[in-house]
């Protein structure tokens, strides 16, 4: 298993207080106010190494990615399987909620899709291996650090996935600017899964036609579509409406 880096004071302090595992921490030298105090507390509770750095060194780390005068050296990301999501939901006595993403490719997008999901009780989502961003510490800081609590599946192909979780009893609800009803007159209840595209070419044909809804929003400006994070927050948000809403 390799190694990563991941930066900023949120996204570093849910590394902590996760399983990842966490090997040092590099801290710029007199950056020592507010949530930085907590962030040493609980390395040093944890015996993690702590280097005082200066900020060009965490900047040279960061790559471009704001980091809040703090860095730590972690893991990489362990990606889990279908099961272990699906056993998740087990455990907890509810039905699995699975979100899929279909190639979408901004690291911002997804980090702040898995921040909604995390908020909004999904219990994993999968994204392809290929076409698709991946967990770096862009995606790790636009998540807030809601990784470190996220399950998340790379599959090979998104369409067999769909046909397994199917078979496994899941509805799959495929977010489509062409479908045939608001996502406001659909009940999400039972064992689910929902699907998000890119914002420019939206889910793939194949996974559009696997799908067993095909659920939009709407759209009364003259813009066609929403930003892909935003069009996952707004689904994500109803799952949790129709929940809380019994």
């Amino acid at each position: 298993m390799g190694s990563d880096y991941i930066v900023g004071r949120n996204p570093v302090l849910e590394a902590l207080k996760s399983d990842r595992g966490v090997e040092k921490l590099f801290v710029a030298k007199g950056d020592l106010k507010g949530s930085i105090n907590k962030i040493l507390g609980i390395a040093s509770e944890k015996k993690i190494p702590i280097q005082y750095v200066d900020k060009n060194k965490l900047d040279g780390i960061s790559d471009g990615v704001p980091h809040q005068g703090v860095a730590a050296l972690v893991t990489s990301y362990n990606y889990c399987s279908i099961d272990d999501i699906l056993n998740k939901a087990n455990a907890l006595k509810e039905d699995p909620f699975i979100v899929i993403l279909d190639e979408i490719e901004d690291p911002h997008n997804l980090g702040s899709i898995i921040r909604t999901a995390e908020c909004g009780g999904v219990h994993g989502i999968i994204i392809p291996k290929r076409r698709s961003a991946t967990i770096t510490q862009t995606v790790v800081k636009a998540s807030a650090g809601a990784v470190e609590h996220m399950l998340i599946s790379k599959v090979n192909n998104i369409t067999n996935t769909i046909l397994e979780l199917k078979q496994k009893g899941l509805w799959i609800y495929g977010a489509d600017m062409t479908g045939s009803e608001y996502y406001f007159e659909r009940n999400f209840n039972g064992p689910k899964a929902i699907v998000v595209g890119s914002e420019g070419k939206g889910i793939g044909k194949r996974v559009k036609e696997n799908c067993d809804f095909l659920i939009k929003i709407p759209m009364l400006g003259e813009i066609s579509s929403l930003n892909a994070s935003n069009a996952a927050s707004i689904l994500i948000y109803e799952v949790v409406r129709e929940h809380y809403g019994k």
